[in-house]
């Protein structure tokens, strides 16, 4: 399955406080390594922006999961995405199906 992930910083105190955030999750980030079984298309930081999003395909939806609890001082989503072509194919089957159906 395919997953575009996104996060966000989560809303701080003090300019301290953010300081100490952006060290811990460098801290926490460094030695992480990909897993085997991540398939990372895009993995990019929006400029300017405590943020991001991954664009990566797992076939086990617990290590996107752990990936996303891994860094706290984030609010993390990931959303299951298909590709385009196939979310076309697949609504012209399901207004073919509507339209097969006998009006009441």
């Amino acid at each position: 399955m395919k997953y575009m992930i996104t996060w966000n910083e989560r809303p701080q105190g003090s300019p301290m406080e953010y300081e100490n955030a952006q060290k811990r999750i460098l801290e926490v980030f460094s030695p992480w390594k990909v897993p085997g079984n991540f398939k990372i298309e895009a993995f990019v930081i929006r400029v300017g922006d405590w943020g991001g999003y991954m664009l990566m395909e797992c076939d086990d939806p617990l290590e996107v999961h752990k990936f996303c609890s891994m860094l706290p001082a984030f609010t993390f989503e990931a959303r299951p995405v298909v590709p385009v072509a196939d979310a076309i194919r697949v609504e012209l089957e399901a207004m073919a199906y509507r339209d097969g159906l006998k009006s009441k």
